[in-house]
């Protein structure tokens, strides 16, 4: 038998083969001698040595890949610590055995055969690193001493998982990188194929697993000392040590110590403040080093920061940041091209090149000349001022120009831009400072300066004014404390108002100085700068455009949408109906013509309005006057042409025979004059871009210096909008505008015969006129629906088209794909340019691919035995040497067999292989590439879960905990997490049994299954830290977290390595021996190239959790840089210093725990002055470096096989070939190309598997962000959307950065950086083999609020001068892009919901006729007489109405068109079938009806009164049940009310005149009326649902006695307050928390739609109700002689009005009386009850009593109330703007009205005038509260009967998580008590429920039984 597989040595290590034999037991359970892993990490923690251990010992559990025999003799042992057994050749300790699976090439094995590389636990941390490496010294321990964990006391803060002490020493810490890198020498010596020496181990490269997992531990490091890792040895912070190697620039800074020291008399290279401040910076910047002959040396760059820092004043802190930034960029763009180049494309791109916008800024605003004047006058030659020669002298001083000036002017933007602060988003104003200051540069008297301008001298004099101007344009003292300004944007001078002044140079002009006697420009160039601390910039700016809220801009900005639409209508409404306008008894064909002509008059209209309205936006400068007054007299001119032949023909020659050739002249330039009007834009036709002024030329510069497409982009530009309007205009013609011509001709001319209204006369006869408007003008916007309607389909069509040309299909072959996928992986990824090739490509590649495989088995997305399947493998050879083995993955048909199927792993996968089929840039060694940062702005979103969040409920209303809701989510990850876990804690708790231990517990572990039960529950036995921690990462790597998006963008450092090492072979063999060494030149490497920048507003504020956990962050990633806001308290009043701050995990840890800053600069104030992301990014811009940015939220993700394509993505910049001219050159203007600015990717959305409102959400963001942009961004549309696009950081930084910041005006911040990129002449591209995860809302009410803050954001953007800009001169097909793709979306959404409320009102209409009139018998000859005689022929009408509800039924399913293709072309037709099936199932038709609404809604709104702001639409998984009550209030406004009113119109019409097709209507009416209550969780639990009525009643009730925030009360007054507006602030007021500051919306808004909207719809119910009541009941076809209808209606109306004022009356006096004697704390509360009882009463009994009025006609009773509740509503409406005042934020006032005490209550001089405006509040509360009671109770009605259905919580579960029925969410476990407290509410309001319902059926079939079986006379004077 053999030695080797006898049984006494099947689990000993052979010393010959080092390895295990091959013997071993194959039921082997799991090892207890296994090490634990770290998901998505490096290995967990590491056991002490110990006699029975190998500290090398480690590896995945239950993998084990044992060497085979070969004939080539045993591999030498490698190293290991003197005297192991390694060494000594001594048998190992006992290791229990492992299953046997095959070898991997490129993975490095243990002395027991263990792939000591892969760990199993992904992501997990390695405790130990931090067990002994404490925050401070000082902090006390979290857990008192002597404390014994127990699983039910559970302490998981991170500050007790990085302070605690263990008693285990940390020596194997070390072994896996050691391992790795030890054996790779073995590995690198041969070729794997052809190598003598294939039997030595193969070695896997410490980054293909990675070594720096995304846990953030670094396995090969623990012990490093000064190197620039983590220190985590077992002693405290060795601080010395990192002084040693480092230089820490920090600022020694305390609360009273002052911001710079102005006695400094120069900026010597001295700083005391930082360790070895006084040596020169050691940075090492490869590329910018002395052996790569760089013009300016980097000592010769330093003192030029510091001369400058000397002569202007700036600050030491921003200098050497700047100065750090300014090499980072050299060393970036060194490392591909010489530094000579380096220097001078950089000094292009910034100063001086053709794409540099200070160039741009320098001649727009004739700088130039001044600069020419300025020679002149010094005598230095004769001024030449032609525009040409200018920018040819300007090219060649710029060439001329020496490398030493160019660095000089490089560091000074730099410095200028470092600490600008808020004037960063003015850019040409930074233009302005910089050529002032480099003016001063130059001077003799800067050159000659000795002494020193104290430090902050910039920031004091030149930046600090204009930020408080900034500042002070928004914000006000009141109190001491700074109070937003009660003004809106029109009269806010923003940024952009600021910058404008910057672009003309009669506006620079302007500036004076402080006495408003010298002009700045006058003052000699030399001069200039130093007087900027003297000029006065509160008379410098004014408004160059108001922002009003007004529906105009729609008018002014879209112009070409209505023309092209409003005119088509116009020509095919008059051709088809000349029945209208002709002589029915001969053909009239001149007049004909002569009105269809008259399109071109409706085109001139819109063209007019268009031209008033923009007075209303732009300043009224004698400028704008003449062009606007030119432009309307031409238009005016242009009107007359198009309508006077129209005058002439119709009235004065119908009959002539010239007049049907005028006629048609008259139509051929109608058509001329709409082609033109809808294709020119406005500003090139007539006005601003028309001209060759120097003005024209700015705005050309800034505003139209769009980027040119190429011919092919053009083409398909150009078709797709053909293709869009061709079938537009064809199906518009049959389907609309024909089937509108038979209506017409059977109602136009029909009057209705026989009815009569007492006070209305006989307007009633026309009746069919009003119908026919009503549906003219539905046609109307039904004639626009259907435009976006064929946008989408053809969008789709072009995407799809475009998705197959790159190859990005599923219908690709799968041999295509995965069969290639080897050599696609080498051709695009590997093979980058000039790479040196050692290797065969089959062995590189399978170092990356098995890199990709282990890093998914690291995130438990893979399991061992599929990573067994998927890696490449060594095998024996028939030559006897070894040779690697492909997976068999890459030629299987079928992949079900290597991961789970619709897995994670699977996706990944297949979108890997998919990608790589499709065109991608060759990448640059990484050496070559450039650098580049990740931004991440956070404020308070969660960075790690809390163990309490994970397994706790959210709160008493949730059935589920995160971690039991995750484990249902991802199975498949959580069984692979908890088998790595059960592994580490028998590991932990064997390691030293021996072996008769070790079979004994083998045999009784089968028998122990139910002691696994904690693990499969909670992932966890014990509460120890490194247990309960790593099932936190666990669930927080799972949902929207901080840590995910961090642990997930640090694998760019991990494939930076990877393909470090992969390329240079070389430099592993030479640190075969060191791998420390060869760590530490991985990682410097990887920090060249990529950064993260975390920008943590809030740091400084964070409470405990949360800065625990942000050291946290910092100690598992090191690299990892975050930027915060640090404010230090000033005395005697003065303003706070703020400073921008940066750390690192480097940073040394202070006693109190804090890090001392790397840099920290001072502000000129607090940086958050609009909605808080934007400036968050904007204080931390400066922190960036590289060539490069990616801006990423703090809820995204990225793998490492998506960022080993970081070379090819940044490629897509252009900018990698070196330039072959100088950019100073003239050849360079023959090869200028627009820059590219940004850089779009994909995004896949996470949260898609988390039900049916995940899924939703995520599918609408999948289709934007692939479909969509995918065809926009070829065709010159897309925009910058923030996440994940890529920035080009310079051509960005110097436009005003990555994001603009007026509060509320930029609430959807990132869309306007894209914006002025896109004008400013940057293309933006869109990648679509790139992709980054993010996650989504997943709630009902936090969808929503993201909807709402798009809404209202977009409300905003159309105030905003760039749509402004956009909208008048962009070209027709860029500028329908444009539209459609961005506001056209919204304003279909608003015509949707238009168009179905015009539909109701026009079918109200047909309804009452139907109800009334005799109606013709159908006859489909249409030549038949009509009978009976006398009737009317409502067919047409009828079959009107069925094609218009098809019309817009196919507007609402057209909107899951993009999502079924994108599903059809990426995963196939069954995915895309079952995805669409699960949404349709689950019912999200109601939810996409319900968000329609609320985009509309919310816009609408925003347009009319403003309100915008940024809101946190929360994170975090919606299992938690919402109240009925708070549902309610939330959605009432938005979307119930109209839903409520629509569904009794539609009530009434299907009652009169019911078709089939009105089930539709009836959907969307429920979905708009019930949608919150179908989509909360557990809505249908009946015990939860009486519960909710308790609630709801108690909600309507509370709140008089005392503050309530959640009651009925404040609820109504926070909705009027959109109206009133508040008092001002009154500080300090409890209640006042709740509420913020709105400002009044102006007289004109208030009046359109709070009186004459609701008049409008008044009148319109108000006529139908008088139609039905218009003939006499007794004998019909007469008029009704009796009482008006519409007195009758009115009366009803205001009767409950009166009676509610009684009442108020009489309860004032009573309490006022009473009141203060009564001490009973209810008393308030008794009269309002009395008074909303008595207001129900009077609502109810109004209805009853029109009921009675109309013999019980239900019908007539329906539209009656319709008509009652519009008067009702124009009511309430007119009485809250004409009597009511603005509204005291706090709520004093209500509780003295019903208690009677008034005396302080802090009202003031308001406290006698108040109780009369009081007094008008109650009147209208008390009918909106009986309205708010009975629309409740009826919701509460509709939604009973479902909670009566068997398991209906059951498959409401399934519906909304879809969760199988077998996994449901458990019930709610309670306390006896809380038992029985529960059951007592069931029994009593569940009786009171059951009595109300009783009581409203039989108010209703009460009177319809009375109506049916007696037969009233009435005798009722109204």
């Amino acid at each position: 038998m053999d030695h080797q597989n006898s049984p006494d040595n099947r689990n000993r290590l052979n010393p010959n083969n080092g390895g295990y034999s091959q013997g071993y037991s194959n039921n082997r359970q799991p090892m207890y001698g296994d090490s634990p892993r770290s998901p998505r990490g490096p290995p967990s923690p590491h056991l002490p040595p110990s006699p029975n251990r190998n500290p090398y010992q480690q590896g995945p559990p239950n993998l084990f890949i044992p060497r085979g025999p070969s004939s080539s003799g045993p591999p030498p042992l490698r190293p290991g610590p003197p005297g192991s057994y390694l060494q000594s050749g001594q048998p190992s300790p006992r290791v229990p055995p492992s299953p046997r699976i095959p070898r991997s090439p490129g993975v490095s094995y243990d002395p027991r055969g263990q792939p000591s590389s892969i760990p199993t636990t992904p992501r997990t941390p390695l405790p130990q690193q931090y067990l002994s490496s404490p925050i401070s010294p000082e902090t006390p321990p979290l857990t008192p001493p002597g404390a014994v964990h127990h699983h039910k006391n559970f302490d998981d803060s991170p500050a007790l998982y990085l302070k605690t002490k263990n008693s285990r020493p940390l020596n194997g810490h070390d072994s896996v990188g050691r391992e790795m890198d030890d054996t790779l020498k073995y590995y690198y010596d041969s070729e794997t194929e052809d190598s003598p020496n294939d039997t030595a181990e193969p070695a896997y490269p410490a980054e293909a697993f990675p070594v720096e997992s995304n846990y953030g531990f670094y396995p090969g490091h623990g012990n490093t000392k000064g190197k620039g890792r983590n220190n985590l040895e077992s002693s405290p912070l060795n601080t010395a040590d990192i002084k040693k190697n480092h230089q820490y620039p920090t600022y020694p800074y305390n609360d009273t110590s002052p911001a710079f020291d102005d006695e400094s008399d120069n900026y010597n290279l001295y700083y005391p403040h930082v360790p070895n401040g006084n040596q020169r910076s050691r940075a090492d910047y490869v590329a910018w080093g002395s052996d790569h002959q760089v013009p300016v040396s980097k000592e010769e760059i330093e003192d030029i920061f510091i001369d400058l820092a000397n002569k202007f004043g700036f600050q030491k802190e921003s200098m050497r940041n700047m100065y750090d930034h300014l090499m980072c960029m050299l060393d970036s763009r060194a490392s591909r091209m010489p530094p000579s180049q380096a220097l001078l494309t950089l000094h292009a791109d910034y100063i001086g090149g053709e794409n540099a916008n200070y160039r741009k800024w320098y001649f727009a605003t004739r700088m130039d000349m001044d600069d020419e004047l300025a020679d002149t006058r010094s005598g230095k030659y004769t001024p030449d001022l032609k525009g040409d020669n200018l920018k040819e002298k300007w090219n060649q001083r710029m060439n001329q120009m020496s490398q030493y000036d160019r660095i000089r002017q490089l560091a000074l933007w730099l410095l200028l831009w470092g600490e600008a602060a808020q004037v960063r988003f003015t850019s040409e104003c930074l233009c302005f400072l910089f050529k002032l200051a480099d003016d001063y540069a130059k001077s003799p008297d800067c050159k000659s300066k000795v002494q020193p301008v104290p430090e902050g001298e910039y920031l004091r004099s030149v930046v600090t004014p204009l930020y408080r101007y900034i500042r002070d344009q928004g914000y006000e003292v009141i109190g001491k404390k700074f109070v937003k300004r009660e003004k809106d944007h029109a009269e806010t001078i923003g940024y952009d108002d600021i910058n404008q002044l910057f672009w003309y140079p009669e506006s620079i002009d302007r500036i004076v100085l402080k006495g408003r006697s010298t002009r700045l420009m006058a003052l000699p160039h030399s001069q200039r700068y130093q007087m900027l601390g003297q000029v006065d910039w509160n008379h410098a700016f004014e408004k160059t455009y108001k922002e009003r809220r007004s529906w105009f801009h729609l008018v002014v900005n879209f112009t070409r949408v209505w023309i092209i639409h409003v005119s088509i209508f116009w020509y095919y409404t008059a051709y088809n109906t000349p029945f209208l306008y002709t002589d029915p008894q001969k053909p009239e064909p001149a007049i004909q013509w002569s009105i269809v002509a008259l399109g071109g008059a409706v085109s001139t209209l819109f063209m007019i309005a268009g031209c008033i309205s923009e007075i209303f936006f732009i300043p009224l400068n004698s400028s704008n006057i003449s062009t606007l007054t030119k432009r309307f007299i031409f238009l005016v001119i242009v009107l007359i042409i198009n309508s006077a032949p129209t005058y002439y023909i119709y009235v004065k020659a119908r009959s002539a025979p010239t007049s049907l050739i005028i006629g048609m002249v008259q139509f051929f330039i109608s058509l001329l004059t709409t082609l033109t009007f809808a294709i020119v834009p406005s500003a090139n036709l007539f006005g601003r871009l028309s001209k060759s002024s120097q003005k024209s030329q700015a705005l050309q510069t800034f505003t139209a210096n769009y980027s040119k497409l190429n011919a092919t982009d053009r083409a398909i530009s150009v078709a797709l909008w053909c293709c869009v309007f061709g079938c537009k205009f064809v199906e518009s013609y049959y389907f609309m505008s024909l089937s509108f011509t038979d209506p017409l001709k059977a109602m136009a001319n029909r009057r209705v015969i026989g009815c009569g209204d007492r006070l209305a006369g006989n307007i009633c006869s026309y009746m069919t006129v009003a119908s026919i408007i009503v549906m003219f003008v539905t046609d109307l916007v039904l004639f626009f629906l259907d435009t976006y309607l064929w946008y989408i389909i053809w969008n789709t069509v072009f995407s799809v088209l475009r998705s197959l040309y790159l190859g990005i299909a599923i219908w690709t072959p799968w041999r295509n794909v995965y069969s290639m996928l080897p050599k696609r992986l080498y051709a695009k990824i590997l093979a980058a340019t000039n790479m040196e090739v050692k290797y065969k490509p089959k062995f590189l590649v399978s170092q990356v691919w098995n890199a990709i495989i282990i890093a998914m088995y690291r995130e438990h997305i893979l399991s061992v035995e599929n990573v067994q399947k998927l890696i490449y493998q060594k095998t024996p050879s028939d030559d006897g040497k070894q040779a690697l083995e492909s997976p068999g993955f890459f030629l299987a048909p079928n992949s079900a067999n290597f991961f789970p199927s619709m897995s994670e792993a699977e996706r990944r996968i297949a979108f890997f292989a998919q990608s790589l089929t499709t065109p991608i840039p060759d990448p640059l060694p990484v050496q070559n590439m450039p650098t580049f940062t990740v931004l991440t702005p956070h404020y308070s979103e969660k960075i790690l879960l809390s163990l309490r969040e994970i397994i706790r409920e959210e709160d008493q209303n949730t059935r589920v905990t995160l971690l039991e809701y995750l484990k249902q989510s991802h199975p498949i990850e959580w069984d692979n997490f908890v088998k790595d876990t059960k592994v580490m804690a028998k590991e932990n708790n064997n390691n030293n049994i021996n072996d008769d231990q070790f079979r004994k517990e083998s045999k009784e572990c089968k028998d122990k299954n139910m002691d696994d039960l904690p693990f499969y529950f909670i992932g966890f036995k014990s509460s120890a830290p490194e247990y309960t921690l790593r099932t936190r990462i666990w669930a927080s790597l799972r949902t929207q977290t901080l840590y995910r998006t961090v642990s997930g963008f640090m694998n760019y450092s991990k494939a930076i390595k990877l393909l470090y090492r992969v390329e240079n072979p070389d430099l592993i063999s030479t640190y075969a021996n060191d791998p420390e060494k060869l760590e530490e030149k991985l990682a410097a490497m990887a920090r060249r190239k990529f950064k993260f920048l975390v920008s943590m507003q809030r740091y400084s504020k964070f409470k405990d959790e949360e800065r625990e956990n942000a050291e946290f962050l910092l100690r598992a990633y090191p690299d990892l840089q975050i930027a915060y806001i640090d404010e230090v308290k000033s005395g005697n009043g003065e303003e706070p210093k703020v400073f921008s701050v940066l750390i690192d995990g480097h940073c040394e840890v202070l006693p109190d725990g804090t890090r001392k800053p790397k840099y920290r600069i001072q502000l000129p104030g607090n940086p958050i002055l609009g909605d808080g992301k934007s400036d968050n990014q904007n204080h931390a811009i400066i922190f960036y470096r590289g060539e490069y940015l990616q801006m990423v939220d703090a809820n995204q993700d990225n793998y490492l096989e998506e960022c080993l394509k970081i070379r090819s993505v940044l490629r897509e910049f252009e900018e990698y070939e070196v330039p072959p001219t100088s950019p100073y050159s003239p050849a360079a203007e023959m090869t200028h190309k627009d820059p590219v600015a940004i850089v779009g990717a994909r995004e896949y959305i996470f949260s898609e598997n988390y039900g049916v409102l995940g899924d939703v959400a995520a599918g609408k963001e999948q289709t934007f962000g692939t479909l969509t942009q995918r065809i926009t961004a070829k065709v010159g549309g897309r925009l910058h959307y923030g996440h994940p696009d890529f920035l080009n950081a310079v051509f960005m930084t110097t436009r005003g950065g990555v994001s603009k910041a007026q509060k509320g005006l930029h609430l959807n911040e990132d869309i306007y950086a894209g914006m002025t990129a896109f004008c400013r002449g940057g293309r933006i591209k869109h990648t679509e083999y790139y992709q980054c995860g993010k996650g989504r809302d997943l709630g009902f009410g936090s969808i929503l609020h993201f909807n709402t803050k798009i809404g209202t954001g977009m409300g905003e953007q159309m105030l905003s001068r760039e749509y402004y800009y956009l909208g008048t001169q962009l070209p027709l097909d860029r500028f329908l892009t444009f539209y459609y793709a961005h506001p056209g979306f919204h304003v279909n959404n608003i015509f949707i919901m238009l168009s179905v409320q015009l539909f109701m009102l026009g079918m109200m209409f047909i309804g009452a006729m139907a109800s009334t009139l005799t109606l013709c018998d159908y006859n489909p000859d249409p030549k038949a007489e009509l009978s009976p005689p006398g009737c009317y022929n409502l067919v047409p009408l009828f079959d009107w109405i069925k094609r218009s509800i098809i019309s817009i039924f196919l507007v609402f399913f057209v909107a899951f068109l993009p999502l079924f293709f994108q599903e059809l072309t990426e995963r196939g037709f069954i995915r895309s079938a079952m995805r669409l099936g699960k949404h349709f199932m689950s019912l999200s038709p109601f939810f996409e009806v319900f968000s329609t609404q609320i985009y509309a809604n919310s816009i609408v709104t925003n347009l009319s009164f403003g309100g915008a702001r940024y809101i946190a639409t929360g994170r975090g998984f919606a299992t938690a049940r919402i109240p009925f009550s708070i549902l309610y209030s939330r959605f009432a406004g938005p979307s119930i009310y109209f839903g409520m009113r629509l569904l009794l119109t539609l009530l009434f019409i299907s009652m009169t005149m019911w078709i089939p097709h009105l089930v539709y209507f009836w959907v969307s009416v429920i979905a708009l009326s019930i949608s919150p209550f179908i989509f909360n969780p557990h809505q249908f639990s009946f015990t939860e649902f009486l519960v909710d009525y308790r609630e709801f009643l108690r909600w309507m009730s509370r709140g008089n006695s005392k503050s309530h925030a959640n009651s009925w009360i404040a609820y109504c007054r926070v909705s009027r307050t959109m109206i009133t507006g508040y008092k001002r602030k009154k500080l300090g007021h409890p209640s006042e928390e709740t509420v913020g500051d709105i400002p009044r919306p102006s007289l004109a808004v208030i009046f359109a739609s709070e009186i004459v909207s609701p008049f409008i719809l008044a009148t319109f119910c108000v006529m139908a109700f008088m139609f039905v009541k218009s003939f006499d009941p007794l004998n019909p076809g007469h008029p009704n002689e009796g009482p008006s209808a519409i007195i009758r209606v009115s009366v009803i109306a205001i009767i409950p009005v009166l009676l509610n004022a009684c009442m108020l009356a009489g309860l004032f006096l009573v309490s006022l009386f009473l009141g203060s004697i009564v001490s009973f704390s209810k008393f308030g509360a008794i009269i309002a009850a009395i008074a909303h009882t008595w207001a129900v009463i009077n609502l109810v009994g109004a209805f009853e009593l029109l009921w009675f009025i109309e013999a019980w006609s239900l019908p007539h009773a329906i539209l009656g109330m319709i008509a009652l509740a519009s008067i009702q509503r124009f009511i309430f409406k007119t009485l809250i703007v004409i009597f009511l005042s603005r509204e005291f934020k706090h709520d004093e006032t209500n509780r003295a009205w019903w208690t009677g005490k008034w005396q302080g209550r802090g009202l003031g001089e308001s406290t006698f005038t108040q109780p009369f405006r009081e007094y008008v509040c109650k009147i209208v509360e008390m009918s909106l509260f009986s309205a708010d009671f009975i629309l409740g109770h009826i919701l509460l009605f509709m939604l009973a009967p479902i909670c009566l259905i068997p398991w209906i919580d059951k498959w409401h579960s399934t519906m909304l998580f879809w969760l199988r029925p077998s996994k449901q969410i458990r019930a709610p476990i309670f306390s006896l008590k809380q038992r029985r407290k529960r059951a007592y509410i069931v029994w009593t309001y569940g009786l009171l429920f059951a009595i109300m319902f009783i009581t409203f059926a039989g108010l209703i079939a009460g009177p319809i039984f009375v109506g049916t079986h007696l037969k009233l006379k009435l005798n009722i004077p109204i």
